[in-house]
């Protein structure tokens, strides 16, 4: 006796739920009830009111096969994703094709270009941000250590991608936040898909993606390391911007300003720490989806770390592992650095 025969009979359902008894194939769980096999003394034991099941859809199934089953639903879901798949490909492909071609581009530039050049023209970058020799050194000593242990290819794969992503979060995630603090309403709309994007489990952006594209196209990982570490950028961009001082705006007014004036004049400007501080959150989080993003084709020190793990390779991963790290600690350093230069170029 299932569960809840007694609900359908008392509503009266009885006789619909027997005209569609086939109700597909039955579950394993189903099959070792009818057969006897299930411990519980098969379809004629009553059920205790202690162990009562949740009133679940595959629960009232044993009860009445008309209501449809969890996997029932899940293949509505799949059903409903792919038919929407090609149009949806149709308008994604073009759009982000100059995604495919800059991570492309990005990594064959990288990795053609040598070392000794570009190891120096990282460290002409780093001392450009930060004015600082020690933190140039720091990055020279790491560079050179990644590089004595053959981890210098990866770790300029993994860096490559993040530069690109990183470019394309700041060149989407900045105007949007602009936007956000421009209009209230578009803010309200848009808090809940950041809120969604930034609670996302990382291997949920992977799974509608891997239907979308092919997993030889580097699009597949850019897209989900962009979805992934936009927010911050964007949150803080409009964070920035609400935080201007009115008094400074009520100035600007005064002195007759248009809004594009005031916004790329003044509201910009003095925001600019808090988009520094949301481009590092951004650099940070796509760091720690490139390592996510290996398991769809995407090179770097995330191969190595994937490689350790499915072969058991403790010394390969951790030593990767670190290398991520290194990294993560580099970028870190040089964007607040360079942070802590525009907040002393706005004191002055």
């Amino acid at each position: 006796m299932a569960a809840y025969d007694w609900l359908f009979g008392a509503l009266g359902l009885k006789d619909w739920c027997e005209k569609d008894a086939s109700g597909g194939p039955m579950t394993m769980a189903q099959l070792l009830a009818k057969s006897g096999k299930d411990g519980g003394g098969g379809e004629g034991a009553p059920v205790s009111f202690w162990d009562t099941p949740f009133p679940s859809l595959d629960t009232l199934n044993e009860s009445c096969s008309s209501v449809a089953r969890t996997r029932d639903m899940t293949t509505w879901v799949e059903n409903l994703f792919l038919s929407v798949k090609d149009p949806l490909k149709v308008v994604l492909d073009p759009i982000s094709q100059p995604l495919s071609w800059a991570l492309d581009g990005s990594l064959w530039l990288f990795q053609t270009v040598p070392w000794f050049i570009v190891i120096p023209l990282l460290l002409l970058a780093v001392w450009g941000a930060s004015r600082s020799w020690k933190l140039v050194g720091f990055v020279a000593i790491s560079f050179l250590f990644l590089s004595f242990i053959d981890h210098y290819v990866p770790a300029i794969q993994t860096l490559s991608i993040i530069f690109v992503c990183t470019g394309f979060s700041v060149l989407l995630g900045v105007p949007i936040g602009i936007l956000m603090s421009r209009s209230d309403r578009f803010q309200r709309v848009s808090l809940p898909v950041l809120d969604m994007l930034q609670t996302l489990p990382t291997f949920v952006y992977l799974i509608p993606l891997i239907f979308l594209f092919s997993v030889t196209e580097s699009k597949l990982y850019g897209i989900a390391i962009i979805l992934y570490a936009i927010v911050p950028v964007i949150r803080l961009t409009d964070l920035g911007i609400r935080l201007v001082d009115q008094d400074v705006i009520e100035a600007a007014d005064a002195f007759g300003m248009t809004d594009k004036q005031k916004l790329f004049g003044v509201q910009i400007p003095l925001a600019m720490p808090n988009i520094m501080a949301g481009v590092n959150q951004t650099i940070m989080m796509s760091l720690a989806m490139v390592v996510i993003a290996s398991l769809v084709s995407a090179p770097g020190l995330g191969v190595l770390v994937l490689r350790g793990i499915r072969n058991l390779e403790l010394g390969v991963g951790l030593v990767s592992g670190f290398g991520i790290v290194l990294l993560a600690i580099l970028l870190d350093r040089v964007t607040k650095a360079s942070l802590g230069r525009i907040n002393t170029a706005q004191k002055d």
